[in-house]
């Protein structure tokens, strides 16, 4: 017997449903931008400011916290922005092309330090606070770089949302996107072990980090440039001359802000992604500790190689996990794939408690495999799912608001990966974590394998409850397309 969500669609999709594959390639030339602006950093940062320059690891998650922060913040104006501009080359690419650019040749700054930086003495409350400078130059670089990845990162979100009215090439896109994605996920894992590279030295032999990531940002910097410009030229927005341009009015910034929110389906969404983000953002430096000092027992280099390892293992059951919940989302629909998702990311964190084994290294790569397997999952289908929602939007209010919903849940989800990204120096520190000992002690090295598994249960149960709450099943979402095609045409 059929499900309400695995049942076979009212309308099967029209030719001119399908996205051109060149479009879609060109849409996931954006995810090197997207995770290199983004991530990289958040990546690479531990490394460079903790272990290397030995910043207070407590200092180095405030300064995540506060760069999400920022992110959120200026996640909303882009978002706006994008949905009221009008011009020749449509309301995306204008800012996909200069805040690419300019995102490119942004990012070596942010690790544009030099060692020996001393502390600046700050009182407050009777007490004195000896800040690193190095703090301070995190979050003035921050404020300069957020700005320039929204300017580029709402427009291309929320073009992915505008690319097809089909329920199911949505998932296609998305599959493409995520599929291109792998790429410059498997650079992040290599990132670490770059930074070490015996062509780094310093004059005593040892490796200087801080050399390996700006030689990586300067090299990385040069193809998000060609991303962005590759993206500018062969996406196209399908909705803008159909609906927005001469039709639709202008979106007030109240919307964006507040009215957004009031999408029941919405709030759904925002729970999953929150619960997600949030919960395997807490965890996510503890993989590395745990592979450095449990797996490795405090061999850095021997580490990062098998880090590197460990991406090769992510990307290729990544990408594995891309057709699998694809096909499966066709077949039962976007609802169940998200709970099966959910439940196989609580067994790949159960697991590894056993994955990270100092006895038998290789299980490592089923760590960080079966994480990456499902983690692909989940963004395939919650950008398709996204844009479901902006069509039922759109039967209710009459406007297309892709900006407005993108920024919303950007805000949302980096809110929760702020606080999660900020909770992690604060959770490495209370194991007694001391990065001057090469190996740490068996209390150290039990609560960070304990955290690594226990924290994302808890938040995958909290997105598993949101996700069977979710309405927008296939045989509503044909509903919502036939209601709309009846009332403002196809597009």
């Amino acid at each position: 017997m059929q499900t309400a969500d695995s049942s076979p669609p009212a309308q099967t999709s029209v030719v001119s449903d399908k996205v051109p594959m060149p479009q879609k390639i060109g849409y996931g030339l954006g995810s090197f931008i997207d995770m290199w602006g983004h991530w990289l950093s958040q990546s690479l940062a531990f490394k460079v400011f903790n272990m290397y320059l030995h910043m207070d690891p407590r200092w180095v998650s405030t300064a995540q916290m506060v760069q999400r922060l920022f992110d959120a913040a200026s996640d909303p104006i882009f978002g706006w922005l994008s949905d009221n501009t009008r011009t020749r080359f449509g309301r995306r690419r204008p800012f996909i092309l200069i805040g690419g650019i300019l995102a490119g040749i942004g990012l070596p700054c942010l690790f544009w330090v030099q060692p020996g930086w001393g502390h600046s003495s700050f009182h407050l409350f009777g007490h004195s606070w000896a800040i690193p400078y190095y703090f301070w130059y995190m979050l003035a670089t921050t404020a300069l770089y957020i700005p320039i990845m929204s300017c580029f990162n709402m427009p291309w979100v929320s073009l992915g949302s505008e690319m097809t009215p089909s329920y199911n090439e949505r998932t296609s896109v998305m599959s493409i996107k995520n599929a291109v994605q792998k790429l410059p996920e498997l650079t992040m894992f290599f990132a670490l072990q770059f930074t070490t590279l015996s062509i780094f030295n310093d004059p005593s032999g040892k490796p200087n980090v801080l050399l390996g990531a700006k030689t990586l940002t300067i090299i990385l910097g040069f193809i998000m440039i060609l991303a962005a410009i590759g993206v500018a030229t062969l996406v196209r927005e399908r909705y803008y001359d159909y609906v927005v341009s001469a039709k639709q009015e202008r979106v007030s910034f109240l919307e964006t802000l507040v009215k957004t929110i009031k999408c029941k389906p919405f709030r759904y969404i925002l729970t999953m992604v929150l619960a997600y983000a949030t919960s395997t953002a807490m965890v996510g430096i503890l993989g590395y500790y745990n592979t450095v000092y449990y797996v490795c027992q405090g061999n850095q280099p021997v580490a990062d190689r098998w880090n590197t390892a460990m991406g090769f293992s992510s990307f290729a059951l990544g990408f594995l996990g891309i057709p699998f919940f694809n096909r499966f989302a066709h077949r039962f629909g976007k609802r169940h794939a998200l709970g099966l998702v959910f439940m196989m990311a609580i067994g790949a964190f159960v697991g590894d408690w056993w994955f990270y084994n100092p006895n038998h290294p290789w299980m490592q790569l089923l760590a960080s495999g079966c994480v990456a397997f499902t983690g692909a999952g989940f963004w395939t289908i919650y950008g398709s799912t996204l844009a479901d929602v902006m069509d039922y939007d759109e039967l209710e209010t009459g406007k297309r608001r892709e900006g407005s919903f993108s920024s919303c849940q950007s805000w949302i989800s980096k809110v929760g990966m702020a606080l999660g990204g900020g909770t992690s120096g604060f959770l490495l520190s209370f194991t007694h974590f001391n990065a001057d000992l090469p190996i740490q002690s068996a209390q150290t090295i039990f609560m960070i394998r304990f955290m690594l598994s226990a924290i994302p249960v808890f938040g995958l149960l909290i997105a598993l409850y949101a996700v069977f709450r979710f309405p927008l099943t296939r045989p509503k979402m044909n509903e919502i397309r036939t209601a709309l095609e009846a009332r403002r045409g196809t597009v």
